[in-house]
């Protein structure tokens, strides 16, 4: 299966990461990282074990923004992290997209329309009580009784969702809807017995949160948060941490990479400049630091304007452009260059055509690109300067870029210079990033970057980008097709694969969209965005890396269950 969350973020040097501009940059990073925790050694109480665990791992901020309130209702936008207190029914691998059973056991599509879950038995709440088939029923239609609390809009396709046993929960949906099962998957579950007394649960603040996950709530102020080791978990001989210390974020960005040199982060996931010095190097043994690819960042052409309606035009620009340099200039050396088929490499390799050459990776061959031009009947003028194929020289083109986005300006300089070397001229353009995301949006553009894919849900990755739904005419703001292509051929391929219930029938289908991709180019995906994820094994070991990629970064319930005291560490 494939479904999951987009990826990615992108470093900044100008401000601290943000929230992407586009819908499609999803940070997920983790619940529990990105901020502060200025605690002293005398107050973080790491000194020794007992009984095999270590005694807390130091992470960073909690949510809540600047005066948290104790909010833990985890379908809240202003809920503080639950991330290790409720669970899902399924773990899809951030990196891999395999579908790992949680809270459910196993799943059945019995047909587009009906999905079949089997809950795993012998999970209690930490308050005891036993969890079943009907607590997840119960969850679901919670957000129909509230819908505010549907913040996925699952109910916009369900028409029920009724418990069938003790172990079996059946979902009918509306009309086909296999691509929802990343939401099903997804969603944490919460106890009918705790939430059915509630009689406004989109206000229930649920100070005292009760669940099935690895830890509980020990105690919180408007400073810290305390999450400790729930002895009831189903698996608790798998966690062996007894708390997880989360301090508020004081002083900003800067003083949290500080905090994060010093040791003071066990977990984390920030940006950091030259990471190697500013933060291995502080500790070689125990500073470590993974940033597996996350969303695709790729150039986006109006496809409604010459030359960018000529696909030999396009696939030249595919060999004009030097990835290498933008990763390494522009992007830190922290991130991959990307495949042209779309899909996040090497995590999704499973999903790889195996017709497609080198992975759908593009080498930089600018000789190849002129070769391209002039065989489709690109000449080139005296001045130096393309001329089309009507014999006119190409009017320069613009290519705007959000202000501010210092990565971004370089990588478009980066593309500016590549195709100059052809005869193209490019103006690079900074507005504001809210002008250039409406401007993205109704097609006034020439080229700009854009993000798409990055997560396991292979249907939305290929169908917001390119099915013809997505989109509208130039001058109207497009969904999230926002180079305006319409093929009946991806149409009817993202059509059949929303019905598709067997992974092989999916695969096959997406290998279809990514020769589209590679032979059609309507987008040319350029690097990955990073997600950015830091962690020390002085205390446990065991941490996901490029080379035991187990899990990605967003993975937190997998990673807590596989991380192990480190026989060194001694205590402070």
């Amino acid at each position: 299966m494939w479904w999951r969350r987009a990826q990615g973020r992108r470093p900044r040097t100008t401000r601290a990461v943000t929230a992407a501009a586009t819908a499609f940059l999803v940070a997920v990073a983790g619940a529990a990282c990105g901020a502060g925790d200025n605690a002293s050694d005398s107050d973080r109480g790491d000194s020794g074990a007992t009984a095999g665990l270590v005694r807390r791992l130091n992470m960073g901020d909690f949510g809540g923004g600047n005066a948290p309130q104790r909010n833990f209702n985890p379908f809240s936008p202003t809920a503080l992290t639950t991330t290790f207190v409720y669970e899902m029914l399924f773990n899809i691998n951030d990196y891999s997209c395999e579908v790992e059973p949680w809270l459910a056991e196993s799943f059945t599509w019995e047909s587009p329309t009906k999905l079949v879950v089997r809950t795993r038995k012998g999970v209690q709440w930490s308050d005891g009580k036993p969890f079943s088939a009907k607590d997840v029923a119960f969850t679901f239609n919670l957000f129909k009784k509230a819908p505010g609390l549907d913040r996925n809009g699952i109910w916009s396709a369900l028409s029920s969702v009724t418990a069938t046993s003790e172990d079996e929960v059946t979902f009918t949906f509306k009309e086909p809807s296999v691509p929802r099962f990343n939401q099903i998957a997804d969603t944490r579950i919460v106890p009918e017995h705790i939430w059915s007394k509630e009689s406004d649960p989109e206000k229930f603040t649920n100070p005292n949160p009760v669940g099935t996950g690895p830890f509980t709530v020990k105690s919180m102020n408007s400073q810290q948060l305390v999450l400790e080791r729930n002895p009831r978990y189903w698996q608790a001989d798998k966690v062996k941490v007894q708390e997880l210390f989360f301090r508020k974020a004081t002083g900003g960005a800067e003083v949290d990479k500080l905090r994060l040199q010093r040791g003071e982060y066990d977990w984390n996931a920030m940006f950091v400049p030259d990471i190697e010095k500013t933060y291995v190097a502080k500790d070689p043994k125990h500073n470590k630091y993974w940033f597996p690819p996350g969303a695709n960042i790729s150039l986006y052409m109006n496809l409604t304007k010459a030359p960018f309606n000529d696909v030999e035009f396009r696939r030249a620009l595919t060999y004009a452009i030097d990835r290498e340099e933008i990763k390494d200039k522009a992007q830190y050396g922290y991130v991959e260059t990307a495949s042209q088929t779309g899909l996040v490499l090497p995590g999704q390799k499973a999903w790889l055509a195996p017709d497609i050459e080198n992975e759908g990776r593009v080498p930089y061959d600018p000789e190849r690109a002129k070769q391209i031009l002039a065989d489709a009947g690109y000449q080139t003028g005296p001045d130096g300067k393309l001329r089309g194929k009507d014999g006119k020289p190409l009017p320069a083109f613009s290519f705007k870029v959000q202000n501010g986005w210092v990565d971004w300006i370089q990588a478009a300089q980066i593309i500016r210079d590549n195709l100059a070397d052809l005869g193209i001229t490019l103006n690079v353009q900074t507005p504001t990033p809210e002008i250039v995301d409406a401007d993205r949006a109704s097609g006034n553009f020439d080229m700009v970057f854009g993000v798409h894919g990055g997560g396991c849900n292979m249907y939305d990755a290929y169908r917001l980008p390119l099915h013809s739904a997505q989109t509208a005419p130039v001058g109207k703001p497009a969904a999230s097709n926002f180079v305006r292509w319409r093929d009946a051929r991806t149409d009817d391929l993202l059509d059949e694969l929303a019905q598709a219930q067997e992974e092989e029938e999916q695969k096959r289908i997406v290998g279809e969209l990514q020769k589209i991709m590679v032979e059609q180019v309507p987008v040319i995906p350029l690097w990955y965005g990073a997600q950015w994820f830091q962690y020390r094994t002085e205390k446990v070991v065991g941490w996901p890396s490029a080379e035991d990629p187990y899990a990605g970064p967003g993975d937190q319930l997998v990673i807590i269950t596989r991380l192990r005291p480190n026989p060194e560490y001694r205590g402070d």
